[in-house]
């Protein structure tokens, strides 16, 4: 069986794995990955300490036309909210929570903390 990516989708794996490695390396541990629901997806949750981290992995070649970061557009945020809200009603008590982005631009990463306001 095994499941086929498009290689556009296999590109954001590997993203999503290359920011999962720097989370890690700077504390963070994963609780899951490409959390998927009827509302959305989350690329990866986190832990933070006491803090669940919905993360954003965005990937651009450059930043030409504003960059990873600015490709987050509203109706994403919505469709991630939407996504941590089904995530968080499994849980028996509601831990400290943020949303994260991880903004690659070509080489570079940026880890924008508490990045989209809820």
């Amino acid at each position: 069986m095994g499941s086929h990516l498009s290689e556009k989708q296999a590109q954001g794996r590997d993203w999503e794995q290359t920011a999962l490695r720097y989370l890690r390396r700077h504390g963070l541990t994963l609780v899951e990955a490409n959390f998927t629901c009827k509302g959305g997806e989350i690329d990866l949750i986190m832990r933070d300490g006491e803090s669940l981290v919905f993360v954003e992995v965005r990937q651009r070649a450059d930043r030409r036309h504003g960059g990873a970061a600015a490709s987050i557009t509203p109706n994403k945020i919505r469709r991630l909210i939407r996504a941590a809200q089904v995530y968080l009603q499994r849980l028996p008590t509601l831990p400290p929570c943020r949303f994260d982005v991880v903004a690659i631009d070509g080489e570079e990463l940026d880890w924008l903390r508490d990045a989209i306001q809820v």
